[in-house]
């Protein structure tokens, strides 16, 4: 029996989701290019966990690369989902803000760095609280006053997904690439069913979970920017793509600063009769060119 040609397309994907964050990097550069910036071997860990019998990573769960992206200077920033679950810590977020307030700098002196965001976390490192917090404030700001001058482009593909206090930081990017796979929201749900019970969200029902939350559906209530399969080659077009100007590429007021239009939407909304997925979709419909 031959295979349906979805399902051998399936089957030939470079899946990106299955990559380590470092694999990741890798892929969206050009060829040859990738050079790790406070690599594992700089022994770049947490001071904290240990004093909690927890085991480090040598580079605390972030990989920091510069390289190029079309012959362009760039730098890449790509979250280990494998490690305390993409969580973000003093070390690991100070390895992000500090590339982006580089690229800061660089743009600053009239060299623009492309910056991107491969983000896998589950937000902050609860066992560094404050100091987490602190780092993740450090990388709103850096996102807010880097995206001036260079587009900040950020990917989130799936396993993990991006929640917490960095899936604002995904908000603020100038430009946002998912996969069907991906989860983006500020809660996640197994944070939800633990504060406001089964009642409000059932963590183990997949398909409720991603009609609310998933790649999909956030692309289509205008909350991404591209949706893409999970596909390396697929994902590293869409980061050079949002870089090259065209449909779909960041440009224009970013997202967050559209306040009136994001008032709107909410004044659509009746908290006491909340809309089901299907109707957000129609009601938060994505505007073509957005």
């Amino acid at each position: 029996m031959s295979t349906p040609p979805e399902h051998a397309r399936f089957l030939a994907r470079d899946s990106f989701i299955e990559l380590t964050a470092r694999e990741r990097a890798v892929s969206v550069l050009d060829p040859g290019t990738f050079r790790e910036l406070a690599g594992p071997f700089d022994r770049l860990t947490s001071p904290w966990l240990p004093l909690q019998d927890i085991v480090t990573q040598a580079d605390d769960g972030v990989v920091i690369a510069r390289g190029t992206l079309d012959g362009h200077a760039a730098v890449v920033a790509s979250i280990e989902g494998a490690y305390q679950g993409g969580s973000v810590g003093e070390v690991s977020g100070a390895k992000l803000a500090g590339a982006l307030e580089l690229a800061l700098r660089d743009a600053q002196r009239g060299t623009p760095v492309r910056p991107v965001l491969l983000l896998e976390t589950g937000g902050v490192r609860l066992q560094e609280a404050n100091l987490g917090l602190a780092a993740i404030a450090e990388i709103h700001a850096a996102i807010v006053a880097l995206r001036r001058h260079v587009p900040v482009v950020a990917v989130v593909a799936g396993a993990v997904g991006c929640f917490g206090g960095m899936s604002l930081a995904a908000a603020l990017c100038s430009h946002l690439i998912v996969t069907r796979q991906g989860r983006l929201g500020m809660n996640g749900p197994e944070v939800i069913e633990q504060e406001g019970g089964l009642a409000e969200l059932d963590a183990g029902d997949r398909a409720r979970i991603w009609s609310l939350m998933g790649g999909e559906q956030r692309y289509a209530t205008g909350f991404a920017d591209v949706l893409v399969e999970d596909d390396t080659a697929a994902i590293g077009a869409a980061v050079r793509h949002a870089f090259g100007g065209g449909a779909g590429a960041a440009a224009g007021t970013p997202r967050s600063a559209r306040v009136e239009a994001l008032s709107a939407r909410l004044a659509a909304i009746d908290p006491l009769t909340p809309p089901e997925p299907a109707t957000l979709r129609t009601l938060w419909a994505r505007e073509e060119g957005a």
